[in-house]
């Protein structure tokens, strides 16, 4: 498409164009050289234009590199090239890491042209013999920057980075631009190249969160190879070798971990010192005291709700318990004043047939039958009702002296059979109590019979070995069977059910066991007491088990409190357990040690001969 004419003036076509017509041409020179290099390559001319723009940008580069000479460069001793900085050797100073594999490139060449050993000699100047020139700290700062690994190695150590952290003092006036710095300073050694900034004073919680968690997750590449004291490479064996890496790499380890350390206590320095966090901390803190004072006032609200419930409930049911007391009181007295009423009905029916009785001389004259028939009415006053009362006396108003004393012999007769029934049902009754105690005491254990003396170890065992005791049942049968005297072996079946039986018992039956257990108690110790103020008491003197002034539970404890105060090897053990007993002598004491050692003793062989018996099956 034609260009469109400028203004002023105006385009024409004179005539048609001819045919285009393709015409061979053949690059020589440099251009000869592109086309075999694109060939070669396999990609298009405006590629290679895009690489010639950007060889031409760093040779433009190259020409525009400054080198800052080194003062000291021909004082430098060739032996001591670690210490040297090879930055500065090769005048990249003011680039350090920052320069690239070109411009350190460049910069050797530079170098080289200018201190070759060779340019030196011919303008006439004193050249150092083989490897004592300084000439050789050039070949040596480009031979540690030009190889990646030992350039990394280099600058892990690079003497010019400071490795100092700002105080806490330095934070509190200028928190930002004093961290800001150190961050920005140590961010180099990341592996990570994102590194997040420190922020302002505006940061959101957010942006500083994701802050802190980078650097307390702080990947660093910086390692301390170079300051290794010994180069394997002299080693003159491969065991030296070995002992050099191994001296090597521990050093390492160590100066890393102080490197962490140090970026550590940069990060909580920071974190401590930051105003920001400060502030977050207190808003919530402020937060959570908002929180819990609204839940406070929530639940105390809900708490008084809950009191005004409860009170109007109490209210109501306090009515209503008052209603219903007052409603019981009325009836009470309703039913005391019937009571009443009834009872002085009663008393004017006995009085009436009492005077009836009287006037008629009790139906007799004879004085024997005469008293016989008072007892007779007195039992008819007692037994009768009251309507049964009113319609005797009716009749008895109504009737001569035989007939009035026919109806109070009919009366009688009643009254007798029915005592009569009574008494029968009574007998009945206790016949059937007796033989049910007489089945508990001689037949509750199975087919073998209780003694007196089994059923006292009986309910000596269940209180030794109470609920809870492993196989309690079958230890109790054992301990039985152990103190018995009648040679009848129980099993734990047989245990059980006659401890079953005795709960079933009346107390009055109860009673009776206990006191007839006293009584053979009582009968068969009479002799060692009446003995006793004759015969000289010894530690062992008591009768097991008899003790006249038993020992309570406040006692038992001081015992054992003071059992454990006071351990064997004390002086004066006895004394001093007896002084913290009130009421208690040594004698007391020690007798009561040895109850309880033979009560735990007794306990655990009944326990071993179960679990024996138990392994035997």
């Amino acid at each position: 498409m034609l260009c469109e004419a400028p203004e002023g003036l105006a385009s024409a076509v004179l005539k048609p164009l001819g045919a285009s017509v393709l015409c061979p041409v053949e690059p020589v020179g440099r251009w000869f050289e592109a086309l075999v290099k694109r060939r070669a390559r396999n990609v298009s001319a405006s590629f290679h234009e895009l690489e010639d723009e950007k060889e031409s940008s760093s040779e433009s580069e190259d020409e525009e590199l400054q080198i800052e000479e080194y003062p000291l460069l021909k004082t430098l001793e060739p032996k001591d090239w670690k210490n040297q900085d090879h930055y500065a050797v090769l005048g990249l100073r003011h680039l350090r890491y920052k320069a690239t594999q070109r411009q350190i490139k460049s910069a050797h060449k530079t170098m080289v042209l200018k201190h070759h050993p060779d340019k030196r000699k011919a303008a006439g100047e004193q050249i150092g013999e083989g490897d004592n020139d300084y000439f050789t700290c050039i070949t040596k700062a480009n031979e540690i920057l030009s190889d990646p690994l030992k350039r990394r190695a280099f600058d892990s150590v690079d003497p010019t980075f400071d490795n100092s952290l700002p105080s806490k003092s330095e934070a509190k006036e200028k928190f930002i631009e004093v961290f800001q710095a150190a961050f920005e300073r140590n961010a180099r050694w990341s592996k990570n190249k994102h590194v997040p900034k420190l922020g302002d004073l505006n940061s959101s919680i957010e942006e500083i969160d994701a802050f802190y968690s980078f650097w307390y997750n702080f990947d660093s590449w910086r390692e301390f190879s170079y300051l290794d004291e010994e180069e394997k490479e002299k080693a003159e064996c491969r065991d030296e070798r070995k002992w050099i890496e191994k001296q090597n790499r521990a050093a390492r380890a160590q100066r890393k971990k102080e490197e962490m350390n140090r970026i550590r206590t940069l990060v909580d320095t920071a974190y401590n010192c930051d105003p920001r966090i400060k502030k977050f901390k207190e808003e919530e803190k402020a937060r959570k005291e908002a929180e819990k004072k609204a839940k406070a006032e929530a639940k105390r609200k809900e708490q008084e709700e809950k009191e005004k419930l409860k009170q109007a409930e109490l209210e109501v049911a306090q009515l209503a318990k008052e209603k219903e007391d007052e409603e019981a009181r009325q009836q009470a007295l309703q039913s005391k004043k019937e009571k009443e009423i009834q009872k002085k009905a009663i008393k004017k029916e006995r009085q009436k047939l009492r005077t009836v009785c009287k006037n008629w001389n009790y139906f007799t004259d004879n004085q024997t039958e005469n008293v016989k028939m008072m007892e007779d009415v007195e039992k008819l006053c007692d037994r009768l009702e009251l309507v049964s009362l009113q319609t005797l006396n009716e009749v008895l108003a109504s009737s001569t002296r035989d007939e009035g004393q026919a109806e109070i012999q009919k009366q009688i007769q009643e009254v007798n059979a029915q005592l009569a029934k009574e008494k029968e049902e009574a007998e009945a009754r206790m016949r059937q109590a007796t033989k049910s105690s007489d089945h508990a005491a001689g037949y509750g254990g199975g087919s073998k019979a209780w003694i007196e003396e089994d059923l006292q170890l009986l309910i000596k065992g269940v209180n030794i070995f109470p609920a809870g005791t492993n196989a309690r049942w079958e230890v109790i049968a054992n301990f039985i069977n152990s103190h018995s005297t009648s040679g009848i072996k129980r099993t734990a079946k047989d245990v059980i059910h006659k401890a079953k039986n005795l709960q079933k018992l009346d107390p009055q039956q109860k009673d009776e066991i206990n006191k007839k257990a006293f009584e053979k108690f009582n009968k068969e110790h009479s002799t060692a007491a009446a003995t006793a103020d004759k015969v000289i008491p010894s530690e062992r003197f008591e009768v097991p088990g008899y003790d006249i002034n038993p020992w309570t539970a406040e006692e038992q404890k001081l015992l054992e409190q003071a059992l454990k105060s006071y351990p064997v090897n004390t002086p004066e053990r006895w004394e001093k357990i007896a002084a913290t007993i009130p009421g208690r002598t040594k004698k007391d004491c020690m007798k009561r040690y040895k109850e309880l050692v033979e009560m735990v003793k007794a306990k655990k062989a009944a326990q071993d001969q179960v679990n024996t018996t138990r392994l035997k099956k």
